[in-house]
């Protein structure tokens, strides 16, 4: 069954590109340009999750949370949209109980990536059933299994998340801060060294398995992709 995303976003180019990128991935999209109106629609409508701004005529995405959270006990997941950048800013969302937090502007895959994280916690939808290939690697989403030259690797669910993030979009750079942030699904502070620790545990474990070359290409002052 399709998920169904209500976008409640007042610019008309961001709201229809996010639409966009919503049913490219298989998702329907109900589409609101002001709080109210997305208000209405939230309960007209049932949706999967919902993908609030901040800045909404009407009624701000700040008092629209508040609403689906305390007066209508509604339990859908919420990413916000916001250019507020300040960890303070998506702290305070968090806690009034927002899922998650895309800064804007965001990158198509970003949003996709998190919109299909949260449908997964929510058990809204499984787990994407078509592989995934690149060169000689294939990822087998059903059974979270992943080969090289038909040698399966032996991951932990970080490795195989990266994987998949990487084989999504084979050709888009990643920074550590993203990457961090979406498969840890925690803010990233600079210092963290997890993400190269498991980026080289990924190149030692796919050499093994016979890999003739490199999968993934570090872009130096940027992070990683596939090569």
């Amino acid at each position: 069954m399709q998920p169904k995303i209500l976008i409640i976003e007042d610019e008309t180019d961001i709201n229809q590109l996010l639409a966009k990128i919503l049913e490219a991935d298989g998702c329907r999209a109900v589409q609101a340009f002001s709080g109210t109106e997305g208000l209405l629609l939230a309960e007209k409508e049932s949706p999967d999750l919902i993908l609030l701004d901040l800045m909404l005529p009407g009624l701000s995405g700040e008092a629209l949370l508040q609403k689906l959270r305390t007066e209508k006990n509604c339990r859908v997941p919420v990413l916000v949209l916001s250019a507020k950048a300040a960890l303070s800013d998506k702290v305070t969302l968090l806690k009034a109980g927002a899922d998650d937090y895309i800064t804007k502007p965001f990158e198509p895959e970003e949003v996709s990536a998190r919109v299909q994280a949260a449908l997964r916690r929510s058990g809204s939808v499984p787990e994407q059933a078509g592989t995934l290939s690149y060169k000689d690697m294939v990822l087998y989403p059903e059974s979270r299994k992943v080969t090289v030259n038909g040698t399966e690797l032996s991951l932990t669910s970080h490795e195989y998340a990266l994987l998949h993030l990487f084989l999504q979009a084979p050709e888009k750079v990643y920074s550590r801060e993203s990457l961090y942030e979406l498969v840890w699904q925690n803010g990233y502070y600079g210092e963290n060294n997890t993400v190269n620790v498991h980026v080289s545990n990924l190149r030692r474990k796919i050499k093994e398995a016979g890999a003739s070359e490199e999968y993934i290409r570090t872009v130096y002052g940027i992070g990683f992709q596939l090569k």
